[in-house]
């Protein structure tokens, strides 16, 4: 079982050889059987020797600098470094003897004699490396270092919110700056200087904040010493006990250990043994966890009849009665289809289950949705149409096996930073880069790293680019022939092959609408299909356009004709957003199917979960959440059950969205804090963070992880627990006593999880990748090995159908959004978190063209007009975009960066067109606001009074607490005298 680890995990000094041939030899007197190329040190740690070290980390490849790993072998004279030496057959190795002794103790004492002897006050005492070294080798004094020159008086640079760099405890062991480039990729860190004077510096010698660093933390999990410091460490001292969970920011699912004093977080370190981010981590996840203690949240139920009303505090008991009153009050007077619900991609599966079972069991409709609709609904279509899943098809380890990437609409670097850090290791080892993007995004070109090609397509021309691209790999004899003969339906490869080799397909044709030269599509063709292992990973870029699922079709297209399915190092990719929107869709979170992606209306689905849930299911699927919206605003949608997604910020067209919620009757929101949805509730339910429930997130890679409860829910109860209660107050019982119970009943109704369970989970290391079934009981790694899930892959015809929304002479500009990597979504969480300090704002970028014809330079604010709502932004100028085309994020509500977007969506899916809106941009004066913008604000600070009317007598009561004296204050005070 994995509840409870010790904070220091055991450090093996070098990576892990990956050859399978196995070599024996002798160290100590003990026989050691390890793999080829394993380093002496490792040989050793793995046998139960622990070789003293200080430059040495099994993150980081062997470096030999600190000469305190000394050893001796057999035959060879000298003592080498044990980390940089590897072991080999009969090899006969001492680790430990007066000499070696004698040498470590020299080398420690002159570390020591340039270094603070404060251990007592240092913030890594009890956790520091040099410390454990000098007590392993026996130093009991120093000889050196009372005159001349030292560095242990040298200031700290407190510049990053989250960690000090202390240069007077650093001991150039380079660790950090080797955890830089090998682990985060950002070479942001060097030694600066020779001899005496060299330190470690960040960028030119600037301070961290202002430096290429990117507070991933790689480099303060690398340091020995208390040199690099998270501050949460400095102030309240070092953790006792850790939790192992996953985190809840992207879909990568990223592995940590929550390490604790009591209940009270002391900071979040990335796990070694984490499957998805092999103990590396982003500045979100290592660091920004804070709002879940943020005095911003509502830990109490409150009510209201409208939204003009102050809030009132009530019991669990009376909110969720008077919730459930309100959905049959609204069900008996408008029908039983009146009402729905939205999952949270943020949420646990357990809990997104429990959703959307409340709404078909309890409510007795299918008006169930999920953000995934917004998002990655065209992934689900449109795999599920090419490949017979919903999913991706690889792990992301996969990618350190490819030997050319395609990387289309995503930027991972700000979106999947774990993620981009290994896919930007491959690309240095010397896998070649193909970038399709508006946008010159940073694995474009940067000191590192740079694209093979840029194909920078016009916004909303992904169809015909992946198009142009397979007719170059059809008409010039590069497809896979026998794989796609084995492995394809051959009508279905046949029609395609014929559409794609038209002359209207070619490069040259689709030029005019691709806007991309024609030479460049055709190289990038050649090399993905020629180039040995070809893999595509692809996010909202593609999603995102009214043909989303005609794209993704196109993405599979391509990978099958060139026979890139099946194995490592290539298969289609996609990157999920946000922590369990794979989950979410798992769930059957959407209207027209239930867990398992199963059809609503296959009575044999059907039945089985109606035999579970004692309850007879409506046959046809429900309301999409656009659909909601437009029934709500014809009066015969009134109730809506909200748990975790702010749909009035993130979803498009701000407006119409507000409007439809404003024409509803009883809204329940369950979330954390006051977002912008809840302002038009009339219940709202106080959720629980991460941190404090149990359950299970599903990452990009369809890897199940285990979400362990570290700290008891500040609310009272966790999310799972709050939806059963409003289950049992609607009449439908739902009595589990802990989350394992629903993932069982999840396991039991859903062929893929059906060997799902946590105690696996845990016998397989912490994870598990669907399917997990009697045919594949340890997971799926990569899918579509032998044969697609659906029997033959299908092709599907591509046509292009140009969007709706398409610049004008009214609106001459494409807005296309994205994010940034010190946010994550609608910035309800990092906006309460120091990573403001890195983007305080949403900024929108245009081409250096478009702002000379308009006057505008970078810091101006400018107004942002579409054909839905105008908005006004600060502005910064780059070349980074290119003409005709502006970029934003959406991580700030008054930014207001969707009341621009319109109604626009992907045929299938409805997933909105957030990718291409047309508009105008035109400068106005520092502080101007738009119309909406100055009625959000009002309307803002119209619902924040009303929230502090309700807490106000909390407010007092705590106040109240502060004042009071201590019981050590009311006691007569102790006699000075001895």
């Amino acid at each position: 079982m994995l509840e409870t680890v010790a904070v220091r995990e055991r450090d093996l000094g070098t990576p892990a050889s990956l050859s399978t041939t196995m070599i024996e030899l002798t160290i100590d007197g003990q026989h050691v059987v390890v793999p080829e190329g394993t380093s002496v040190m490792r040989a050793a740690a793995l046998s139960g020797i622990n070789i003293p070290k200080l430059c040495a980390s099994d993150m980081l490849e062997p470096f030999g600098s600190c000469r305190v790993c000394l050893v001796e072998i057999e035959g060879r004279r000298g003592t080498p470094a044990s980390c940089t030496t590897p072991a080999e057959q009969g090899m006969v190795v001492t680790t430990e003897n007066e000499r070696l002794n004698k040498l470590r103790k020299n080398v420690v004492e002159l570390y020591v004699s340039d270094h603070p002897l404060d251990c007592l006050m240092c913030p890594a005492n009890g956790n520091c490396e040099l410390q454990d070294t000098v007590g392993v080798v026996g130093l009991r004094n120093v000889r050196y270092g009372f005159e001349g020159a030292t560095h242990v008086h040298e200031s700290k640079d407190t510049s990053n919110p989250y960690f000090t760099y202390d240069s007077s405890h650093c001991i150039v062991c380079s660790r950090c700056v080797r955890a830089c480039e090998q682990v985060q990729g950002t070479f942001a860190l060097t030694v600066e200087g020779r001899g005496f004077e060299s330190r470690i510096a960040a960028g030119q010698s600037d301070n961290f904040i202002d430096s290429d660093c990117v507070s991933c933390g790689a480099c303060v999990q690398a340091c020995p010493t208390s040199a690099l410091m998270e501050n949460s460490v400095i102030d309240l001292g070092q953790p006792e006990h850790a939790v192992i969970t996953t985190c809840a920011y992207c879909g990568v699912g990223c592995g940590f250990k929550a390490e604790m004093k009591g209940e009270e977080v002391v900071r979040m370190v990335p796990w070694k043994d984490g499957k998805a981010n092999r103990g590396h981590s982003c500045v979100k996840g290592r660091f920004a966890f804070g709002y879940a203690t943020h005095a911003d949240r509502i830990l109490k139920p409150m009510i209201r009849k409208s939204i003009q009303d102050a809030w009132t505090e009530v019991s669990w008991e009376e909110a969720l009665n008077y919730a459930a009153s309100e959905i049959r009050r609204i069900q008996d007077k408008y029908g039983r289809d009146s009402v729905g619900g939205i999952t949270s991609s943020r949420c646990t599966n357990e809990e997104t289950y429990l959703v959307q079972k409340l709404v078909r069991a309890a409510f007795g409709t299918n008006n169930v949705d999920t953000c995934a609709r917004v998002c990655h609904s065209p992934t689900g279509y449109g795999l599920k149409q090419t490949l017979g899943e919903s999913a991706g098809t690889q792990t992301f380890d996969s990618v350190m096996h490819t030997d050319v990437v395609i990387v289309i609409g995503a930027n991972p670097s700000d979106a999947h930073p774990v993620f981009a850090s290994r896919l930007k290791r491959r690309i240095r080892e010397g896998a070649r880069l193909i970038i399709v993007d508006p946008r010159a995004t940073e694995l474009v070109d940067s000191p590192h790293i740079k694209a093979d090609y840029h194909l920078p397509l016009r916004p909303g021309t992904n169809t015909a680019m992946l198009t142009a691209l397979a007719h170059v790999i059809a008409t010039e004899g590069l497809i896979a022939e026998e794989f796609v003969r084995e492995r394809c339906e051959d009508q279905s490869f046949n029609d395609w092959r014929e559409f794609v080799s038209r002359p209207e397909n070619s490069p040259e044709a689709t030029e005019d609408i691709t806007g991309v030269a024609a030479h460049l599509v055709r190289g990038a063709a050649r090399l993905y299909a020629t180039g040995g292992n070809g893999s595509i990973y692809y996010g909202l870029g593609v999603t995102e356009h009214s043909q989303g699922s005609t794209t993704v079709m196109a993405i599979a297209n391509l990978a099958m004709a060139t026979g890139n399915i099946g194995r490592e190092g290539v298969g289609v990719n996609p990157l999920r957003g946000q922590n369990n929107v794979q989950g979410s869709c798992d769930m059957g979170s959407f209207p027209h199917e239930l867990p398992g992606y199963r059809h609503i209306s296959n009575n044999e689905a059907r039945s089985e979960f109606e035999s579970e849930w004692g309850v007879t299911l409506q046959p046809e699927p429900g309301l999409r959440i656009p659909n909601m919206f437009d029934a709500a605003l014809s009066g015969s949608f009134k109730g809506l059950y909200c748990q975790g997604e702010d749909i009035v910020q993130s979803d498009p067209d701000t407006q119409h969205v507000a409007a439809a919620l404003a024409s509803m009757e009883c809204i329940i929101v369950q979330d954390l804090f006051l977002n912008e949805t809840a302002k038009y509730a009339h219940v709202f339910l106080p959720g629980s963070s991460f941190m404090e429930k149990d359950g299970t997130f599903t990452n990009a890679e369809r890897r199940i992880s285990r979400v362990r409860k570290v700290m008891e829910p500040k609310n009272g109860m966790a999310d799972w627990e709050v939806t059963c209660a409003l289950s049992n107050a609607l009449g439908y019982p739902m009595l589990y006593k802990h989350p394992r119970e629903i993932m069982d009943e999840i396991a039991r109704l859903t062929p893929t999880f059906t060997g799902v369970s946590y105690q696996r989970i845990d016998e397989l290391g912490g994870s598990v990748q669907w399917p997990c079934n009697e045919e594949a009981p340890e997971g799926t790694p990569t899918m579509h090995i032998d044969e697609f899930v659906r029997g033959k892959g299908k092709f599907i015809i591509t046509q292009y159908v140009p969007t709706d929304e398409r610049s004008t002479r009214k609106f001459p500009l494409l807005l296309t959004t994205g994010r940034i990597l010190s946010q994550y979504n609608v910035g309800a969480q990092t906006r309460r978190t120091a990573n403001v300090a890195w983007h305080k704002e949403d900024i929108l970028e245009l081409h250096p063209h478009d702002a000379e014809d308009r006057g505008i330079r970078t810091g101006d604010y400018v107004a942002v007009k579409s054909r839905a709502g105008e908005t006004v932004l600060r502005a910064t100028v780059t070349s980074r975009m290119q003409p005709g085309v502006v970029y934003t994020t959406f991580h700030f509500p008054e930014s207001g960066a969707n009341v621009v977007t319109t109604d626009s969506s992907d045929w299938a899916t409805n997933c909105p067109e957030y990718k291409v809106t047309a508009v105008q941009i035109s400068k106005v004066t520092s502080g101007q606001v738009s119309d909406w913008q100055s009625r959000w604000s009002r309307f803002n600070e119209i619902q924040q009074q009303l929230l502090d009317e309700a807490r106000a007598p909390e407010a007092e009561e705590t106040a109240a607490v502060a004042t009071a004296p201590t019981s050590q204050e009311k006691k007569p005070a102790l006699s000075t005298q001895n």
